[in-house]
């Protein structure tokens, strides 16, 4: 056996020398990584540092950690389920942490859902929700009815059916287009939900529905807020009139709320702002308070009966499915978060990023300044070096984390206003370095 590998009592030199030359993190490369910044610890919405440095977490872990960090009510959860038992085979058992979560999740959601699927992760709740739809036709009798259409712009996951629908162009896996499953897809919604809604939007998607609905089984989109793929906030009646055409047209309409449930947008659920109910939603990242991953695809009676009609049994079974300790977690924390008035921080919070970003409207670095709820966003004109950036942001004292042309933030939701404003405030700056011409 080896016994040259690190152990918790090694250096931080030692520590990070291992985890550069032999840890793959995400969207970086094996042999030239990103810099990663060591994390001994985690409290509200402070991460510290191994040298010693406590900076604040303008991210939120991506985007789960909304009560922020080491939250008593949620830490007591995790303790108290793992004393009782931490996991359990969800075939053929099932548990009272699991039956309490799809309890409240039924009593939040829009009113046509009524069964729920959990899942391990985002992407997975996308690749369930998929195979839904297929198998849904399928039991209709109609195999034609196996495509999704996608709104471009759109990003869902990264297995390998998720990756299907995100922006097969722009998108972070334009690499794998050759491999994966070849989707329908329509223009990205221009209406922005800051202006006037324009019909005109609604054309290309109209076009594309009535051209395509023989073989389309479901329309997936992110409702209002397009996340990872541009950060892009579309107009409430774009989303209501793609609910009206793919009633009319006889499609499915999957809601990817992974990214917008649970208070992010100003509304529990982002499918709220155009009053509508899909047929299918995704839900994950915040749902257990960014404790640990769980996820889950809620369907309407009408899908999950007709998938089972005459026998029929819906194909998919994570080994971990249904995890008691996450459901426990998931529990406590979606209490936590009804407790609170987390509409009134929520309105405060997008209140403050207007205040504070929309100076940097000015700035030559910048092309565009978009908040909604607790999301705030500087588009640059050219893409950011996240190296750089990262360092950056670290000697401001918080943690930002580019991609693309955006800088962009989702915090926690108990981030109070001095911290909230130093984030600002570092994102501001750094585009005004970018602004210089010696940056």
């Amino acid at each position: 056996m080896p016994t040259d590998k690190p152990h918790s009592n090694q250096s931080i030199d030692a520590l990070l020398t291992f985890d550069r030359e032999h840890i793959w993190h995400p969207y970086t490369s094996a042999t030239n990584p990103l810099p990663t910044q060591l994390v001994t610890a985690a409290n509200g919405v402070h991460l510290e540092l191994a040298n010693g440095d406590k900076i604040i977490d303008g991210m939120a872990s991506w985007w789960s950690a909304i009560h922020g960090y080491n939250h008593p009510a949620l830490n007591q959860a995790a303790k108290a389920q793992i004393d009782t038992m931490s996991h359990v085979m969800f075939g053929g058992l099932t548990h009272s942490p699991a039956i309490e979560l799809c309890q409240t999740l039924l009593d939040i959601t829009p009113a046509n859902l009524e069964h729920v699927f959990l899942a391990d992760s985002g992407s997975i709740s996308v690749e369930v929700a998929i195979k839904m739809a297929v198998q849904f036709w399928q039991a209709k009798g109609d195999n034609s009815k196996s495509k999704m259409l996608s709104l471009r712009g759109g990003y869902h996951g990264d297995t390998f059916a998720a990756m299907s629908v995100c922006d097969p162009d722009t998108g972070m896996h334009h690499l794998f287009n050759k491999a994966v499953i070849k989707q329908a897809f329509t223009q990205r919604p221009n209406c922005r939900f800051d202006q006037d809604f324009n019909p005109e939007c609604l054309q290309d998607l109209e076009a594309t529905i009535k051209e395509n609905h023989a073989e389309l089984a479901a329309l997936i989109l992110e409702p209002i807020v397009q996340g990872a793929g541009g950060m892009w906030f579309y107009h409430p009646e774009f989303l209501k009139k793609a609910r009206e055409l793919c009633d009319q047209y006889q499609l499915l309409l999957i809601s990817d709320e992974i990214a917008t449930g649970f208070g992010r947008t100003g509304k529990l659920f982002a499918c709220e702002w155009a009053n509508i109910q899909p047929d299918i939603m995704c839900i994950g990242k915040a749902l257990t308070g960014g404790y640990m991953s769980l996820a889950a695809t809620l369907a309407s009676r009408e899908v999950a009966h007709g998938i089972s009609q005459n026998g029929g049994v819906f194909m998919h079974g994570p080994t971990f499915m249904g995890n008691p300790l996450a459901c426990a977690v998931a529990v406590q924390s979606l209490r936590t978060l009804l407790e609170s008035d987390w509409q009134k921080r929520i309105h405060t919070i997008e209140r403050q990023l207007k205040q504070h970003l929309n100076i940097a409207r000015t700035l030559e670095s910048v092309a565009d300044v978009r908040v909604l709820g607790a999301i705030g966003v500087l588009e640059m004109n050219e893409l950011v070096n996240v190296a750089h950036a990262q360092a950056f942001f670290v000697k401001q004292g918080v943690w930002v984390r580019p991609f693309g042309k955006l800088i962009y933030i989702m915090p926690p939701y108990i981030i109070n206003d001095v911290e909230l404003e130093a984030v600002c405030r570092a994102m501001t700056n750094y585009a005004e370095l970018l602004s210089t011409p010696e940056s």
